[in-house]
C-alpha cells in the first residue's frame, strides 16, 4: 500500500470538471484479457458509438501480469490522441455511457483501471498512478484524496472488509 493514495488530491469530480479536456483519457488504459473479451463480446453495439473498427480497439501484445484478474493484460488503443473509447460527441468514457444508458452496472464493460483512476495496482501493491505521483495529472493538487475519490470502486471490487482495512490507514494518514 502506498500511503500517497491517502494524502496525494486531485479535482477529483471528472464529469463536472471544465478544464481538462478528459486529459486522463489521452494514454489508453491497461485492461486485462478478460476485460477485453467482454468488450469485445458487444463489439456490434460499441462499434457504431466508437467510429473505429473493433481490430484497432486494443494493442495486439498481451502482458503476463499476476496484479491482472486472469494473470494477462493488454491496453486500449489510442486514436486520435485519446482513448479509442473517449466520448468524441461528449465527455468520458463510451463503454460507461453505453452501460448506464441500458440501465447496466458499468464495472461489467468498463475496465477497472479506469474505475480507480488516479489509485492503480502494481507489483500486489495499491498506488497513486504516475500522474497524480509525480504531478503531471492536470487537475492534481487540490480536491479530495485519490482514495476518497476510489473508495466506492475500490469497496465493488475488493469488499467491505478491505475497505475497513483502508479506512484505518486513512485516518493514521490524516493524524500523521
Amino acid at each position: 500500500m502506498d500511503d500517497a493514495i491517502f494524502t496525494r488530491r486531485y479535482f477529483g469530480h471528472c464529469m463536472s470538471c471544465g478544464f481538462c479536456g478528459d486529459w486522463c483519457c489521452s494514454h489508453g488504459v491497461d485492461v486485462s484479457v478478460r476485460e477485453r473479451d467482454r468488450i469485445l463480446s458487444r463489439a456490434d453495439e460499441i462499434e457504431p458509438l466508437v467510429r473505429v473498427p473493433r481490430e484497432r480497439w486494443f494493442a495486439e501484445h498481451v502482458s503476463e501480469d499476476a496484479d491482472f484478474p486472469g494473470g494477462r493484460s493488454t491496453r486500449t488503443a489510442v486514436e486520435s490522441g485519446a482513448c479509442v473509447f473517449l466520448r468524441r460527441t461528449g465527455r468520458g468514457c463510451t463503454l460507461h455511457a453505453l452501460a448506464l444508458s441500458a440501465a447496466e452496472d458499468y464495472h461489467d464493460i468498463k475496465p477497472m483501471v479506469s474505475s480507480l483512476f488516479p489509485v492503480t495496482f502494481g507489483g500486489g501493491a495499491l498506488v497513486c498512478s504516475e500522474e497524480l505521483a509525480d504531478g503531471t495529472l492536470v487537475c492534481g493538487g487540490d480536491g479530495p484524496t485519490a482514495y476518497e475519490m476510489a473508495r466506492v470502486e475500490l469497496r465493488h471490487y475488493f469488499g467491505d472488509a478491505f475497505i475497513n482495512e483502508l479506512d484505518a490507514l486513512a485516518g493514521r494518514a490524516a493524524d500523521a
